[in-house]
């Protein structure tokens, strides 16, 4: 596939450190690549996206953040409607002199040399703080100041969530986090998470606990409460077909796993996260 590159001083204008977009993605599937040289964190709004990077393809839902490298091809299309992405570009000096003076940050994020990007997940309630830290940026002159302001609060944010899944976690239950965020394991409940380690309930269990400080069936609740809480600030959707989506067809007990963990009804929170949405241009 071909491939465009897109250059810092057409974006980046002026000596601005950084740049925020907002963009409607098309379903058309993109005819070219494109590379740039600057640092770019892209994370969906709404809908469902689709990250190509040769030949590598990656869905990406409501929540997902991608750390897009400086010469790093790539192209987005929309795998659903009314899909929209926020994008933040950063200059590549700034990133650089970010990286030499956090050693956290080295071999993460933006200074990674894994050979895809890195990609990271905020639930609702993070997602509604990255967009108003969005806004802010949108307001304030493009500086370095404001572009550390806004990027080092996330970065630790995403490292200390790293570092509550400790070293001594086994493989098989990192695995078993990463695939709990399918809809196929999550429906499925704590039989469905047990299931994709291939060890015995008890044991896995028993592991959770010590590292997560949760039970399988806490952790994938939270995962199914957060999916339903996307679901109900972005579509239309019936609650009984959202709550079936989330494994759980029993509404009156889906009632009650969503309003323990959010606090308020699903009617309350469709209500409070579908007022004042702000649509990008």
């Amino acid at each position: 596939m071909k491939c465009i590159d897109l250059l810092s001083r057409d974006v980046l204008r002026d000596g601005a450190a950084y740049h925020i977009a907002r963009s409607s993605l098309e379903q058309r599937r993109p005819k070219a690549l494109h590379s740039q040289d600057f640092y770019e964190l892209i994370w969906v709004q709404n809908g469902e996206m689709r990250l190509t990077l040769g030949d590598e393809k990656i869905d990406l839902d409501e929540g997902k953040v991608v750390f897009v490298r400086a010469g790093e091809p790539h192209a987005l299309h929309a795998r659903a409607e009314d899909t929209f992405v926020v994008s933040v570009a950063f200059s590549a000096d700034l990133i650089r002199n970010i990286g030499e003076r956090h050693d956290a940050l080295v071999g993460r994020f933006f200074w990674s040399t894994a050979p895809l990007p890195h990609i990271a997940h905020r639930d609702i309630r993070e997602l509604a703080a990255l967009n108003k830290q969005a806004l802010r940026l949108e307001r304030v002159a493009r500086s370095a100041l404001e572009a550390e302001a806004f990027l080092l609060p996330l970065c630790a944010e995403l490292v200390a969530e790293a570092q509550q899944t400790r070293e001594e976690a086994p493989d098989w239950l990192v695995m078993a986090c990463a695939a709990a965020h399918n809809p196929e394991v999550f429906r499925e409940g704590a039989a469905g998470f047990v299931a994709v380690t291939g060890r015995a309930h008890a044991h896995v269990s028993r592991t959770a606990k010590a590292i997560l400080g949760q039970t399988p069936s806490e952790y994938i609740n939270k995962i199914r409460m957060e999916y339903a809480g996307r679901r109900l600030a972005g579509t239309t959707d019936q609650l009984a077909e959202i709550a079936a989506d989330c494994g759980i067809p029993n509404l009156s007990h889906f009632h009650k796993c969503f309003s323990s963990h959010f606090g308020i009804t699903p009617h309350q929170f469709r209500l409070k996260m579908q007022k004042n949405v702000l649509q990008p241009s």
